[in-house]
């Protein structure tokens, strides 16, 4: 198989995937009742959640600056918080891209070289995925009998654990193999993987170690908080358990790995989620949606803004520096 058709096929298949998740979701609920819900939910709560995940975005893109100070270099913020925006915008569009086009921005406006910027885009990702874990353990604390239940019917655990250690001794063997390679594509891979290493540890040079770690806490609280305070816009989910939330949440987080920012998934994973707890699907569904949609139109909007106003914003910057050098 071609690289071309590879490539397309990483773009179409999650929007193939997408767009029949979207159809079965639809065909769970009636059209007539899901405007029903939309009619009469409360958007002052819609409003406030949205108003949460602007707060998360702007510590996120704050929370990059600590990350790339170590390497010697002082981004601007107006930089990164439209980087971290058109990153959300790409990622519903090819999976997983939006980490490249951050990287790429601040390359780009900031001469950040690329493998350094992705090295502290992975070292989020690795405090986000800790603070994932600890959301995880807090809620099987508080519904374990429920999660392990779940789990148990859902998924093979003892498969599960295996393949994730071959994969393990795979990476290892294959990071032996290029570090003792002397051919020109090894060294290639071993000065990338040593500028990304180089930015993943990042975190550990910080002088703002503290600052960081609010901020990383910060973040995905705003999230929690932004998905708990939506389910009040519709009046069935108002006596919903924090536990129920809980379970939501991380059933929701997942399900944006599994199609372009969580197209026709994410309405499903709540749905199923709270079907658990006994949670009705008619208002499961329209919560989902609701949430989705806003936070979409959101990113949608944002988004789009940054990538129009990035190079404009840029330009202006150039121009001043050059008129202060000039008076200099």
């Amino acid at each position: 198989m071609s690289q071309n058709i590879k490539r397309i096929l990483k773009i179409v298949l999650p929007l193939l995937l997408g767009v029949i998740l979207v159809w079965y979701a639809l065909s769970q609920v009636s059209l007539d009742e899901l405007f029903i819900y939309l009619k009469k939910a409360d958007y002052k709560w819609i409003i406030l959640g949205l108003f949460l995940g602007i707060l998360s975005h702007i510590s996120r893109a704050y929370r990059w600056l600590f990350m790339l100070e170590p390497l010697g270099y002082k981004i601007k913020f107006g930089n990164s918080f439209m980087a971290v925006f058109a990153a959300y915008l790409i990622n519903y569009t090819i999976p997983r891209a939006g980490e490249v086009a951050r990287a790429s921005i601040i390359s780009n406006y900031e001469k950040v070289p690329f493998e350094k910027g992705f090295g502290t885009i992975v070292s989020e990702r690795i405090a986000d995925l800790i603070m994932m874990s600890g959301i995880i353990l807090i809620t099987l604390f508080l519904q374990f009998d429920f999660i392990y239940s779940f789990l148990v019917a859902k998924f093979n655990l003892s498969k599960i654990a295996i393949g994730g250690i071959i994969l393990l001794l795979l990476a290892f063997g294959f990071l032996k193999l290029i570090k003792h390679s002397k051919f020109k594509i090894a060294l290639k891979i071993k000065s990338f993987i040593k500028g990304l290493l180089e930015g993943v540890f990042s975190i550990f040079k910080m002088d703002k170690k503290w600052p960081f770690l609010v901020h990383t806490v910060f973040i995905w609280v705003m999230y929690v908080l932004m998905f708990y305070v939506t389910s009040f816009a519709v009046s069935e989910l108002d006596q919903i358990s924090m536990g129920a939330i809980l379970v939501g949440f991380i059933s929701a987080s997942f399900s944006i790995a599994a199609t372009n920012g969580g197209i026709g998934s994410y309405p499903l994973a709540i749905f199923a989620a709270f079907s658990i707890f006994g949670i009705a699907k008619e208002p499961s569904l329209a919560f989902g949606w609701i949430i989705w949609s806003s936070q979409t139109l959101m990113i949608i909007v944002f988004g789009a803004l940054s990538l129009i106003y990035l190079p404009i914003y840029n330009r202006k910057q150039q121009k001043k520096q050059h008129e202060m050098s000039n008076k200099v």
